[in-house]
């Protein structure tokens, strides 16, 4: 048997196991296959060179070849009966390879082919058990519960295992028999390459085979076992080549080897010293074209190459020229792959020792490979972009600094922030934070960035130097010494270049490849500068970007410094000094400058850079804030880190961001989204622990009382000039915060305490701890309701008195009391707090309003007040009468007058004094002169009576306010009645049901109809006392001061003053909103002010109350909606705005109908303000969302924007229209878009238009067939308009989308004819032109030789006739006629 087996040929007849021809071979599935093994078995076992017996093998042969019916126990004895006999020939045969007899070696070929040969078929026929069921499945043997008190493991299961069948148990062994087979000497064995190679492939292959399994792979025994059968066989037995061809073949078909066979190779070229393989393998990658439509192949190769610069650096460094060659692949995993290859390489040069020893050859390599990955920054897709960024972030951890590169990282970082991707963004991010926080500046003065104190260092380091070389180079000047001098002073240089030398290793601590200053900063370049000082940015700029070495300028002052001996040495022969002075002044001078100017100028160097960091991150803070309203979630999170980093390391415009994430607290965390498998924390969650780890937690190593100080004073400092948009921000953080019972009692303690202290503190401070105060009592009520006395002490005291913002936010404290319950749509609960009205609270708010006053706060503090009436009193309209009545007695009682000397006799009126000022009604009061600008008071000249504008601007404003309030108050006293209505039909109802429960459905159906017709009833009460008695009841307070106010804002040219003008125009928007009666009949004088108003302020309160009578009233603002409009085109910025924002909450909410106005609309997306434009792109965003809004005023749209006085510029017409026309989605649209706009060309005239309407159809998608169709038939409409470029150019835009799309139907051949159409219509469109160009130019030339044909006839019978002065007077009489006709068109004109 054993001169038949040739294991070459067995192993090719392997391939197809059930065609393998077996002489004796033994049917298992008709015999019983126990006593064939155990007769095997025990052969065998008594010698393993029975194998050689033909009975024997073709046994075991017959056991593999039917090994799905073979037991998994069965198995189990056959491998360990051929494992057993393989090892012990091995043993045979190297004990007897140690013999000098060659035939006794040989004698082991055959059993050794005859057992490698089984092993190899048993691995492929384990294979074919273990997935015949679910007990011979390849898995972890499982984890043996315990019981209690119970040992780990029983008895039973440990005899289930044992006569079970695991294969994934035996693999390890397996290998390592093939492990130790490989240790035998087979050229001694096998005298030929073949039967060495077939051997070994016998040994190999079944690892291959292992390897495949994914499952297998996982296990770290097998693993590690399948890498050292490879790598053995590589190193001591010729399989590179094979091994080369299985590793490409492996990475090519199966994905999970990508990073095993990359660990494979480098433990072959770590622990086997055999690094050839893995080069090999790299070439031949690198030689490897990938296409941008296969995805499998280069993600596989992409992370082979990945973890292999990973774990062996160096063997990837060696062939990095050949595989950047894919930096040009069309395929972006493989370009990505070689980002992170570089990044690997860098960290591997920057830890090595060639780092430490400053090989000029690594800093080489390190600055090429930078340059590589900078460059990719500029790569096609997004992929390679964001994992530019992401090694950049992991090399930022790298313990040699690279300041240079860094800046070049950031500058870069800073640049990609405006990216298309968002995923690009939010990388660039993530890299700017990690720079900041690794930053290398740290040394010398700690971690904070702040930019002022860093200039302050380098202005100081700057200073001292420029004194130093000053003083130096005069010291050289004056040196007159001998040559002996000289050698002395090239001895001190030579020593300050050694010292220098050391000073520069100094310094790479701080920095990797410190450098000096540019030879400007040298003392003869200051001289000619003649600058002391280096102080100012460009100077500072100039040091940045220089990079001279230490050495090179060291030179430079060397020879400055002989230079200046010489011509010092020339001086020196008409004086006399003393030399041994100089020598010895020379030789300090030279240790001074050594030391000292070699240390200042490494340092100046340190802050430059750290500047030049410092500038470009405050440079990208604006771009991050505006991605903190990004739609992109990980995006916001990555910027709110970013703040956070940066207010930590003390950035100056880091507080700005830090105050625009406080409104992302508004956002909705319902939804977890995860990214690259991580789950990402909700916005608000996020924002709560930045503002706490900034301003809330207690800092380690800090007193209890000092904590609680801290965080009060964080709290305080919150609220410092913050915006109302902030302060309602912030008032929903604290809230969230009270209700999450993050804040402790002590610091509401604390935050009482600086509210109350006697102290005499800065009026910020009492200001911003009410106001916190009042956000925690939104949601605990307590926190107010317990120190009432304290707030009436204190903000409604003398302190509130003198400081009206902090009684005004006293007040907004006050109404806390009632909490934060919101009411529930259609629920009539009522969980309000109300008081009676002679409670000490309102008379302290009465008294704060009506205590004279002639500060413009009050205005706000009396706002704030009577909302506290309104929201705690039981009967606030009683107070307020009372208040009215007695400002109104304030307003016009008259007061004795100044005498008329006191007042100077040339004094000019004041503008605040008011002629006439009073209606008739009220002509008889006055009062002593205006105040101006409702400041302070003064006196007029007395001719007449004139009252106080202020005292008549606070009467005013609270009566608006009180109207205003009025309303609100009665929709809650409907609210009641109605709920005690309820109340009381349910109580009626509870007893009807206890006396007669069998009463029918049809009377209950009727008790609640009768409820409903009673609750109308309610309602419609209500409604009439609004209407028809707050404003024009007999006995209304209100109804007196409507005249006055419609006088007053009707009467501009009388009452002048800026604040009364804008407080009644105020009042009278307010009562507006009250009546429709009294909206009706003056409505227009709104309108009018609105018009011819200068105030910006008053025209911006207008605008917004219109908003709010278009609530009450719709119609009557819906009818003058045009007015409205004119806002939009307003000049004052604070106008334009809130006019977009009132416009876009009133069509949104249906109150105003959209009659062609739509245009303006879209005007503003293109407002040079990004609030304006943002504004009107959400505007369009919420639009689009409404049925079809867009799409039916597209074409009023497009007519606004193009031609007519509304017209636009065309770039802004273009980009307004490219934004309108993204909503348009649906085919249907699209469809009836390009008919219509098709017929538009037949209706316009001018060159504009047809650009104009030729660019709007090419925005179309043209997805559909039947949208080219309804082009095609428009063409007689727009083919004589081809002949304009511009048109004919977006007709070929048109073109190439509609062959562009992948529909079935795509109408290839008609669009074919279309463009031979459309070309054809233009060739005759440009002959045309060139025509009416000809015939237009000989109608010229013809006019032009009539005229002057005529013109020399004219002068013929000129020279004919004898009297020339008659035709003086005629011409004298055309003229004045042809100035009359001149005058006439003028006229025509100007009333056309």
């Amino acid at each position: 048997m054993s001169d038949e087996f040739e294991l070459q040929d067995e192993l090719q007849s392997l391939q197809d196991p059930s065609s393998y021809d077996i002489p004796n071979e033994h049917d298992v599935h008709d015999t019983e296959p126990g006593p064939l093994l155990k007769l095997a078995v025990d052969r065998i076992a008594r010698n393993s060179e029975t194998i050689t017996d033909p009975e024997i093998f073709d046994i075991f042969r017959s056991l593999l070849k039917h090994s799905d019916a073979v037991p998994g126990a069965l198995m189990r004895k056959l491998l360990d009966s051929i494992a057993s006999g393989f090892s012990a020939h091995i043993d045979a045969a190297i004990r007897d390879s140690r013999e000098e007899d060659q035939q006794v070696v040989m004698t082991h070929k055959a059993p050794l082919e005859m057992y490698a040969f089984l092993l190899h078929w048993f691995v492929s026929a384990a294979e074919k058990v273990k997935s015949r069921g679910e007990e011979d499945a390849p898995q972890p043997q499982p984890r043996v519960r315990r019981g209690k008190g119970g040992k780990p493991g029983s008895s039973r299961a440990a005899a289930r295992t044992a006569e079970g069948w695991s294969w994934m148990d035996q693999i390890p062994g397996i290998l390592d028999l093939f492990s130790k087979a490989m240790k035998l000497k087979t050229h001694r064995i096998w005298m030929t390459s073949p039967e060495r190679d077939a051997f070994m492939t016998c040994l190999t292959r079944p690892a291959y085979h292992i390897a495949e399994s994914e499952q297998y792979m996982k296990d770290n025994t097998i693993k590690m076992n399948v890498y050292k059968v490879i790598c053995i066989a590589v190193k001591h037995h010729g399989h590179t080549v094979a091994a080369q061809i299985s590793i490409m073949q492996s990475l090519q078909y199966y994905e999970h080897l990508s990073e095993p066979m990359a660990e494979l190779l480098s433990y072959l070229a770590k622990d086997f010293d055999h690094a050839q393989l893995g080069d090999e393998v790299l070439r031949e990658i690198a030689g490897m074209t990938f296409s941008a439509q296969d995805t499998k192949g280069p993600r596989a190769f992409s992370r082979f190459l990945v973890k292999f610069s990973e774990e062996s650096p160096r063997s990837v460094l060696k062939q990095i020229s050949l595989l950047l060659e894919h930096l040009d692949s069309e395929s972006y995993p493989m370009r990505m792959a070689l980002v992170e290859v570089i990044g690997s390489l860098i960290r591997e040069l920057s830890s090595s020792e060639d780092m430490t020893n400053d090989s000029t050859q690594t800093h080489k390599q390190l600055s090429g490979l930078f340059d590589l990955l900078i460059s990719r920054t500029l790569d096609l897709s997004s992929y390679v972009r964001s994992k530019v960024l992401a090694t950049f972030s992991k090399l930022c951890d790298l313990r040699v600094p690279f300041p240079k590169q860094r800046l070049k990282i950031t500058k870069h970082a800073v640049a990609m922030l405006e990216d298309k991707a968002s995923t690009v963004r939010k990388s660039a991010v993530a890299v700017l934070t990690k720079l900041v926080m690794t930053h290398p500046w740290g040394l010398m003065h700690g971690g904070p960035l702040n930019l002022e104190k860093w200039q302050g260092y380098y202005q100081e380091v700057a200073t001292k130097l420029d004194k130093l070389e000053h003083a130096v180079g005069k010291a050289v000047e004056r040196d007159d010494a001998g040559e002996e001098t000289e050698q002395e002073g090239e001895d001190d240089e030579e020593q300050e270049d050694a010292e220098g030398g050391d000073e520069d290793a100094d310094g790479e601590d701080d920095d990797d490849e410190m450098q000096t200053d540019d030879a400007k900063n040298t003392p003869r370049a200051r001289k000619k500068r003649k600058k002391p000082n280096v102080e100012d940015d460009d100077e500072m700029d100039v040091d940045e970007s220089r990079d001279t070495d230490l050495d090179s300028i060291m030179d430079e002052d060397d020879e400055h410094t002989q230079r200046k001996k010489q011509k010092g040495k020339k001086k020196a022969r008409n004086s006399t000094v003393n030399l041994a002075a100089m020598t010895s002044e020379q030789e300090a001078l030279a240790a001074l400058e050594s030391n000292e100017v070699l240390h200042l100028r490494l340092r100046k160097k340190y802050y430059s850079e750290a500047l030049s960091f410092i500038r470009t991150i405050e440079s990208c803070m604006e771009s991050v804030m505006q991605l903190l309203g990004s739609t992109n979630k990980a995006e916001v999170l990555e910027s709110m880190d970013f703040f956070r980093v940066t207010s930590e390391y003390e950035f100056q415009t880091s507080e700005l961001g830090i105050k625009r994430m406080l409104h992302l607290i508004w956002s909705k965390d319902n939804s977890q989204t995860s990214e690259d498998g991580k789950e990402l924390k909700g916005v608000r969650s996020r924002l709560l622990d930045c503002y706490r780890s900034l301003y809330f937690d207690p800092l380690p190593d800090m007193e209890p009382k000092q904590q609680v100080n801290r965080i009060a004073k964080n709290m305080i400092e919150l609220t410092y000039d913050s915006t109302l948009a902030e302060l309602t921000s912030l008032e929903e953080m604290m809230k969230t915060m009270m209700d999450e019972e993050l804040v402790h009692h002590d610091i509401i303690n604390k935050l009482w305490q600086v509210y109350s202290s006697p102290k005499p503190l800065p009026a910020c401070q009492r200001r911003g701890a009410i106001i916190i105060l009042g956000m925690f009592a939104l949601a605990k009520r307590s926190v107010v309701s317990e120190k009432v006395e304290v707030l009436l002490r204190v903000g409604l005291g003398p302190l509130g008195t003198a400081d009206l913002t902090l009684a005004r936010y006293t007040c907004v404290a006050l109404q806390r009391l009632n909490g934060s319950a919101k009411k529930v749509k259609g629920s009539l609960l009522n969980k309000t707090l109300r008081m009676e009205i002679e409670n000490p609270i309102f008379i302290k708010l009465q008294d704060a309003i009506e205590h004279p006053c002639r500060s413009k706060e009050w205005f706000g503090m009396a706002e704030q007040a009577i909302n506290t009436i309104y929201a705690l009193g039981d009967h606030p309209d009683e107070l307020c009468n009372e208040i009215i009545k007695n400002l109104t007695r304030r307003a016009f009682t008259r007061k004795p007058q100044p005498p008329a000397s006191d007042a100077p006799v040339n004094e000019e009126r004041d503008p605040d004094a008011m002629e006439d000022a009073e209606p008739p009604a009220l002509a008889d009061f006055a009062s002593h002169a205006p105040v101006s600008q409702g400041i302070s008071a003064t006196q007029a000249s007395g001719e007449k009576d004139v009252g106080d504008v202020f005292h008549l601007s606070q009467l005013l404003f609270v009566v608006g306010h009180v109207a205003i309030k009025h309303i609100v108050f009665l929709e809650l006293v409907e609210r009641e009645w109605k709920r005690q209505k309820d109340e009381k039909e349910l109580a009626e109802k509870l007893a009807a049901g206890s006396n007669s429960g069998n009463k029918g459905s049809k009377e209950v159906e009727e008790l609640d109809q009768v409820a409903g017709n009673v609750e109308d009833e309610i309602g419609e009460r209500i409604a009439a006392v609004r209407e028809t008695e707050l404003l024009y009841g007999q006995h209304s307070l209100l109804a007196l001061y409507g005249p006055l106010l419609v006088h007053v804002c009707g009467s501009p040219h009388k009452f002048k003053n800026q604040t009364l003008r804008a407080m009644a125009t105020l009042s009278f928007a307010k009562f507006l909103c009250v009546s429709s009666q009294f909206c009706d009949h003056h409505h227009h004088l709104l309108f009018k002010i609105l018009e011819t108003s200068k105030d910006p302020s008053i025209r911006s309160n207008i605008v917004i109350a219109l908003g709010d009578v278009a609530v009450s009233f719709s119609s009557i603002v819906d009818e003058n909606s045009n007015e409205l409009y004119k806002g939009l085109s307003d000049q004052d910025l604070v106008v334009k705005k809130n006019t977009l924002m009132v416009l876009t909450h009133l069509i949104l909410n249906g109150m105003i109908k959209v009659k062609g106005q739509l245009g303006e609309m879209a005007k503003c997306l293109e407002d040079e303000e990004p609030r304006v434009s943002d504004l009107a792109k959400l505007f369009f965003t919420e639009l689009s969302t409404k049925d079809n809004a867009i799409y039916n005023n597209l074409p009023d749209v497009i007519s606004h924007l193009s031609s007519g006085e509304h017209a636009v510029e065309e770039k802004a017409f273009e980009s307004t229209m490219r934004y309108i026309f993204s909503f348009i989605e649906k085919e249907k649209q699209a469809e009836n878009i390009v008919e219509k706009l098709c017929q538009r060309f037949r209706l316009s005239e001018e060159p504009r238009q047809w650009r104009d309407i030729a660019f709007c159809l090419a925005l179309l998608p043209f997805k559909s067939e039947r949208s080219v169709k309804k082009l095609i038939e428009g063409l007689q409409f727009y083919r004589d308009k081809l002949h304009e470029e511009v048109v004919f150019g977006h007709f070929t835009d048109i073109l190439t989308k509609a062959r562009s799309n992948k529909s079935a139907n795509k109408p290839d051949t008609e669009l074919n004819e279309f463009e031979s159409i459309l070309e054809e219509h233009k060739r005759q469109g440009v002959e045309d032109q060139a025509f009416e160009k000809r015939v237009e130019g000989k109608k010229a030339a013809a006019k032009k030789k009539a005229t002057r044909r005529s013109a020399r006839k004219k002068v013929q019978a000129q020279e004919s006739e004898p009297e020339p002065e008659s035709i003086a007077p005629a011409e004298s009489s055309a003229r004045p006629k042809r100035r009359a006709r001149m005058h006439e068109g003028e006229d025509e004109d100007m009333y056309v």
